[in-house]
Formats: structure tokens, sequence, C-alpha cells
């Protein structure tokens, strides 16, 4: 999962369907995803803040459907693809080249009943397209918002963190945590990638009492 739930750590990620877990945070986005026959005009934006389980879902999408997958920043004027089930990470850094051909891929799309999945930190709006066209039909996107992650899905995510890092705290510990952190999906990274490194920094293990430390110095 190479940028949410992934944060860009030099470790694996359990990306399958089965590792997403579900609250009323993701809800909404989660179910929107398991029927694209449900989607307006065939195509979705799936916003959330950075950490929050856009590429994980993305990824499950890919799998499930036999899409194929781009990120924006990649994208050149000359891309062309002959899929029909296109997903596109991170549309907020498409580069100006390439808006003709994804308004092109959009409508393509279109015509041919195919799919389209968009995901971002920014809603479409947002979005800075410079091609009108694009910028119209981009805004027109109906969008399944990820929230900042509940009590349940903090916890839930704390404890895969850890599991990704190959790391099995006690209980005690993510409750510890989740009491006590910024409810966000970045904070969440942060301490378990902080509890990570200052554990083999200082080979001790990882527990509340270590949590304890590295949260009062943050304050």
């Amino acid at each position: 999962m190479p940028d949410q739930l992934a944060f860009d750590w030099p470790t694996g990620v359990a990306l399958g369907p089965d590792d997403f877990f579900v609250s009323e945070a993701n809800a909404k986005a989660f179910a929107m995803l398991s029927a694209p026959e449900t989607w307006p005009e065939r195509k979705i934006a799936i916003i959330g803040p950075k950490g929050s389980g856009k590429s994980h879902l993305a990824r499950v999408f890919e799998g499930q459907n036999d899409a194929v997958l781009h990120r924006a920043c990649d994208l050149a004027g000359g891309f062309q693809t002959a899929a029909t089930t296109v997903i596109i990470e991170d549309m907020e850094k498409l580069p100006r080249s390439a808006e003709e051909a994804v308004f092109h891929l959009h409508n393509n799309l279109r015509n041919a009943g195919g799919l389209l999945l968009l995901t971002s930190c920014l809603p479409p709006s947002r979005w800075p397209i410079a091609l009108p066209d694009l910028a119209s039909r981009m805004q027109a996107t109906t969008v399944a918002q990820i929230e900042n992650p509940d009590d349940a899905l903090l916890s839930a995510l704390i404890m895969k963190l850890f599991a990704d890092r190959q790391i099995n705290p006690q209980p005690n510990l993510v409750q510890y945590l989740a009491a006590r952190i910024e409810r966000s999906f970045a904070a969440a990274a942060d301490i378990v990638a902080r509890l990570d490194a200052a554990a083999l920094a200082q080979g001790r293990k990882i527990n509340t009492a270590l949590a304890a430390e590295l949260l009062d110095n943050a304050d």
C-alpha cells in the first residue's frame, strides 16, 4: 500500500480485503467501492487524509475488478490505455501536461460503460486542474469521504501498523495510545514509527512506559 496505510515505510503491509477494518469513519467509502454498478456516471472519488486507507481500498478494488491502477504524478501527455476499469491515485498531483489525456480517458470510459475510480486528499473542487472541461467533469464526480478515525478504527489502525512492522503489542498499549494521541491517521502512524525507532535505538521493549516517555516529550 504505497502512500496510505503503508505510510512510505520500508516494511510490508497487508493488502487483502480481509485486512481492511470497516468502521463508521470509512463505511460509506467501503460500501460504494463494493458496488460499482451503483456509481453515478460510473465514477467516484475516494477522498480522505493521508493514511486513511485510500490506496488500500484502491488495491482491493483493483484485484476484485481487474482494474488498471495509475498514480496521477506518473501520467504524461501521451497517456493512453485500453482498460475499461481504471484507477488514478492522488489526483491532486496530476501534471498539467496529462490533463488532456485524462479528459479523453474520462470520455472514452463513459462512452464504453467503463469505471473510473479516483483518490485524493482533497475534494475535486480543489484539484489544481487548468483544463476547464476536465475540471468540470471532475467536480461532478460523486465523492465518498473517509473521515478521521473513530475509536474503533483508531485502535484497529494502531494494531495494524504494529503488525505491519511485525510487532505484537500488548492490548493495554493499544488502548493507552488510542486514548492519548490525536484522533488521526497521521498521529497513529507517527507514534508507532517513533516507538519502533526508540525501541531499536535504546534496546527496550515497546510498552506503555516507553510510550509515555515519547508522548511526554512531544508535549
